[in-house]
């Protein structure tokens, strides 16, 4: 069991791997913010949270917004506790060949994955250096080996992966590690949004994905949240900078 006085931040949390996420953290023990573009839409899972003992608050963000980030990270720590543990989930997909590919698709998935985790990063990073402990989790992808249709989503989810292993080796030396998940096939309300632009029914999507994947059947949100667990622990304290593929098989 986690240290009940931590207190996580959760982006990206109303729904899908993010929602799975908050729920797992709260069942170690921390306190969760679930935070998301809309409040409202946070306010499901902090009722689950709540639901089953956990202490939780909801908090709306752009988390590409400087001043927003800034407001909600002072909001977090004034309401729930300071924050030692971040996970930078929330993203976007604006898929698209190259050709087809506007720059606002591009800049808007590169301002809400890579954007968003620095600032949101640099916000809660003063809280982890001062308490001399801190942990953050940053969600890449198996698309950042590079993916048809995804450059703008590709380059942001190698970026994060660059990113992380830069704030090991500056934030090692405070007792703050950094992570990162790259999740395979998940099945959540961005896959199939995924399937129904490329016209296909989910469940034909999924089949055809999962003969690719060595363990036979797709990921869930379960899956990514243990290994979100794991890195937020106490125990991982010596595991910084890395990257772990949870895709169900060998990707990297």
């Amino acid at each position: 069991m986690i240290n009940t006085t931590r207190t996580a931040i959760v982006t990206g949390s109303a729904r899908g791997i993010g929602a799975g996420v908050a729920q797992r953290l709260a069942a170690d023990g921390l306190a969760v913010a679930v935070l998301d573009l809309d409040e409202a839409a946070c306010k499901a899972v902090v009722a689950e949270i709540e639901a089953a003992g956990g202490r939780a608050i909801a908090v709306g963000v752009d988390v590409a917004d400087e001043d927003a980030v800034q407001a909600a990270v002072l909001r977090v720590a004034a309401e729930l506790g300071e924050p030692t543990v971040l996970v930078n989930n929330a993203g976007i997909i604006r898929d698209n060949l190259l050709f087809k590919m506007t720059a606002t698709d591009w800049d808007s998935v590169i301002n809400v994955h890579l954007r968003g985790a620095f600032l949101m990063t640099r916000a809660v990073q003063g809280y982890m250096t001062k308490a001399s402990w801190g942990r953050v989790v940053n969600l890449s992808s198996t698309s950042a080996l590079g993916n048809r249709g995804q450059a703008n989503y590709s380059a942001a989810k190698a970026g994060i992966q660059g990113f992380t292993k830069t704030l090991a080796i500056e934030l090692g030396k405070y007792g703050v590690t950094a992570n990162a998940i790259a999740p395979g096939f998940i099945e959540t309300e961005m896959t199939m949004a995924t399937a129904e632009r490329m016209g296909v029914p989910f469940d034909d999507f999924k089949a055809f994905v999962v003969k690719e994947i060595p363990v036979g059947r797709g990921g869930l949100p379960a899956d990514i949240a243990h290994a979100v667990s794991f890195f937020a622990s106490e125990g991982a304290g010596f595991v910084s900078g890395q990257v772990l593929y949870v895709a169900g098989g060998p990707k990297a």
